[in-house]
């Protein structure tokens, strides 16, 4: 049989390995997806997983409850050799070993750009991965609940000051909803009120959400502030020591929690570690039917597509343009892919990958919300709507949408559910203090 391995289990990947599963005949290939998470991330839930308005788990695909013939290893990909048909594995446990293929398919993905800004690694949080968005969330309940308990003072300042850095769709998404979760909070908080909170938004350049016009962008920014929340356009973070955020513009604050959304970055296996045809941002060079490399230079066997990929856009009139990594490309790529790839082995012609945009759409926080198609603007609750009814559709088996469903009719019934479970990621805290208290002087409880 031929070895067919997909690194990465990411949009592009999930999809690819779907679609062949469909694609090719019992026995004639072998399936394998590389990928250090068992499940797939599906990205465009993670601003509501903050917000409470989807548990965690719903906004992640199990890889082996769907990919029924396909192997899964639990590792890292740390170099690609196409030259001698190869690719380097780290495990989850173990030594590093080599894995042969005969059709290589890179679907890596891409990792959080990030910059040498003092104290940025020590104090922020990315908004890439469930398990980022978790601690988001629980960040700030558990903020509130110290805030709760403390007089008004810098200290209670701090602890319900948030500042998000990146005026993308992660960025602005994810500060909408968590803003829209912080007001909720004041309710049952009566402790607290909306001058309490200090939210910021921070993005380097003169305007928010680049997939939008100009004007709707300006709209996603006056509504923001009519909530509360600063704005900082054209602005940088300078630094972050010991959460003391200063930025470009002059302004300095304490901030509990700072988070991270300033764009994407090539994979470093795609960037450094491969012999691949690569662009000058680290994205692999492939041709319109996805195979790596150009039309004068091929590479054998290996295709790629997603945030890795410099993909022509061949729907743009813009000559040489490429597909804006988001997930409507890397979904659809991955269904071309699959197509291709089986194309090839029943000795058919690929066809390119061509995709027209659907629009954008954003949720800004409960019942808020923008969408855009071409001159057509929505805005408010109808936006808000569909942005849930267009994710519902596009999140993979009917398993997760009814999942999904089931947790927005019931938040609809009985509101948002306010539990902090920030003690999870320390799991063995109170064990520990526990043990620590039996052993102490004086104590004689016994065993």
């Amino acid at each position: 049989m031929r070895e067919i391995v997909i690194v990465g289990g990411g949009y592009a990947g999930f999809y690819t390995a779907w679609g062949l599963e469909k694609k090719l005949r019992k026995g004639e290939a072998r399936v394998t997806v590389v990928d250090p998470r068992p499940y797939m991330t599906y990205q465009p839930f993670l601003p509501e997983v903050t917000a409470g308005s989807i548990e965690a788990r719903h906004a992640a695909v199990s890889l082996r409850r769907h990919l029924h013939r396909t192997r899964l290893i639990a590792g890292t990909v740390t170099e690609v050799v196409s030259a001698d048909r190869k690719i380097r594995v780290r495990p989850a446990h173990g030594a590093e070993y080599d894995l042969a293929y005969d059709v290589l398919v890179v679907t890596a993905g891409a990792v959080t750009r990030t910059f040498p800004v003092p104290g940025l690694a020590q104090q922020a949080i990315g908004l890439k991965h469930v398990e980022e968005a978790v601690a988001i969330r629980d960040r700030l309940m558990t903020a509130f609940d110290e805030a709760a308990s403390l007089p008004p003072g810098p200290e209670r300042r701090r602890l319900l000051t948030v500042t998000f850095v990146g005026g993308g769709f992660s960025g602005v998404e994810g500060f909408g909803e968590l803003l829209s979760l912080a007001t909720a909070m004041l309710k049952p908080y009566r402790e607290l009120s909306p001058d309490d909170l200090s939210f910021h938004l921070v993005e380097a350049t003169g305007r928010i959400l680049p997939e939008v016009s100009d004007e709707p962008g300006r709209w996603v920014v006056r509504s923001l502030e009519r909530r509360g929340a600063r704005v900082h356009l054209d602005t940088q973070l300078a630094s972050a020591v010991d959460g003391h955020v200063v930025l470009t513009n002059g302004e300095e604050f304490d901030s509990a929690l700072i988070v991270w959304t300033a764009g994407n970055a090539s994979n470093p296996v795609v960037r450094r570690h491969t012999d691949l045809p690569v662009d000058e941002r680290g994205l692999i060079l492939v041709r319109p039917d996805l195979r790596a490399g150009t039309d004068d230079e091929p590479v054998p066997d290996v295709w790629a597509a997603g945030d890795d990929a410099a993909v022509p856009d061949l729907a743009s009139p813009t000559p040489g343009a490429l597909t804006t990594p988001n997930a409507q490309h890397a979904v659809r790529q991955g269904k071309r892919l699959a197509k291709n790839i089986a194309a090839v082995l029943h000795g058919k012609t690929p066809r390119d990958y061509r995709h027209s945009s659907l629009g954008v759409v954003a949720t800004l926080g409960l019942w808020r919300g923008i969408f855009q198609y071409r001159r057509i603007v929505i805005k408010g609750p109808p936006a808000w709507l569909m942005h849930r009814g267009y994710h519902v559709l596009a999140v993979p088996t009917w398993e997760r949408k009814v999942r999904v469903l089931a947790v927005w009719l019931t938040a609809a019934l009985f509101g948002r559910d306010l539990v902090s479970l920030a003690s999870v990621q320390r799991p063995r805290e109170a064990f520990v203090e526990e043990s620590r208290a039996q052993r102490s002087p004086g104590n004689r409880t016994s065993p």
